[in-house]
C-alpha cells in the first residue's frame, strides 16, 4: 500500500528550462488533464518546438494507456485533423520513471478561446457552417478507420487557422477505445452540439435560418442521428444543402 501512494503524482509543474531526456527543454506548460500535463517543448539540437505529454504514473499502468494513446495517434497519422506523433520519451520524476509521448506541436488557440473573441461571442450563420464542415471531414476521416473520439467539445479543439474555411486540430484522446456504433453516434452528436452552441445556443436559436435549425433538430438526438446517419450524411448535406 505505502509503494502504491509514493507512486502517485498529482502534478508535475515543470518549469520553462527543465530538460526532459536531455534531448528537450520545457518552453511552458499547456493544460493538464485527466492523464497527465502537456508541455510545449524545444529540440535542444534544431530548436524545432514540440509538444510532450507526461502521463501521471497512476493513470499509466504498465505503460498501457501511453501505449495506446500513441499506437492510435499512429494509426490515424493520415488523418488532417489528428496532431501527428513523433517519439516515446522516459524521465524520471521523483525517482519514479515517466513516460512522455512527444508529437508536433500545433500554434493556434482552443475553440472555446476562439469564440469568445467574436462578436457577441457567437459566430455567423456562415462561419459555423464552415466550421461544422470542417469538423465533419475531420471526423470523417477518423471514422473510416473504426476509431472515435468520444468527448468532443470547444476545449479540445484547436483552431490553427481560418478564413473561408477552418484549420481544426483534436486534443484530449483518452476516451479512444474499442469502438462501437453508439460511440460514432456520439461524435456525430458531438458535432450539432458544437455548432448550435458555436451559433450562439438556446438564447439565439429561434432567430436562426431554417437551414440551421434542419441541422440542429433542436438538438433532439433521435432526430439528428435520423438525418445524419454517419459523418459522411452530415458532409454531405453541408456540401448540399439550400438556404432557401
Amino acid at each position: 500500500m505505502a509503494a502504491r501512494k509514493s507512486s502517485r503524482i498529482d502534478a508535475f509543474n515543470l518549469q520553462p528550462g527543465r530538460a526532459i531526456s536531455q534531448k528537450y527543454e520545457v518552453v511552458e506548460k499547456l493544460g493538464a488533464g485527466w492523464e497527465g500535463e502537456v508541455y510545449q517543448i524545444r529540440e535542444r539540437n534544431t530548436g524545432i518546438e514540440r509538444a510532450a505529454k507526461l502521463f501521471y504514473p497512476q493513470r499509466n499502468p504498465g505503460n498501457k494507456t501511453a501505449r495506446t494513446y500513441a499506437c492510435k495517434l499512429h494509426r490515424l497519422r493520415h488523418c488532417p485533423i489528428i496532431i501527428q506523433y513523433h517519439t516515446e520519451e522516459t524521465i524520471t520524476y521523483r525517482g519514479i520513471p515517466i513516460t512522455v509521448l512527444v508529437s508536433e506541436f500545433v500554434e493556434g488557440e482552443l475553440l472555446s478561446q476562439f469564440l469568445k473573441k467574436q462578436r457577441g461571442g457567437r459566430l455567423s450563420p456562415f462561419q459555423a457552417i464552415h466550421l461544422l464542415h470542417a469538423l465533419a471531414v475531420g471526423m470523417e476521416a477518423i471514422h473510416h478507420l473504426g476509431e472515435y473520439h468520444g468527448d468532443l467539445h470547444a476545449d479540445n479543439i484547436i483552431v490553427s487557422r481560418f478564413g473561408l474555411g477552418f484549420e481544426l486540430k483534436l486534443l484530449d484522446m483518452f476516451h479512444w477505445s474499442y469502438p462501437k456504433r453508439e460511440n460514432i453516434q456520439g461524435d456525430i452528436l458531438d458535432m450539432v452540439r458544437l455548432f448550435y452552441d458555436a451559433l450562439g445556443g438556446q438564447k439565439h436559436y429561434s432567430r436562426q435560418p431554417d437551414a440551421v435549425k434542419r441541422i440542429c433538430c433542436g438538438l433532439k438526438r433521435s432526430l439528428i442521428l435520423k438525418r445524419f446517419r454517419s459523418s459522411s450524411h452530415l458532409r454531405e448535406h453541408l456540401e448540399t444543402m439550400s438556404w432557401e
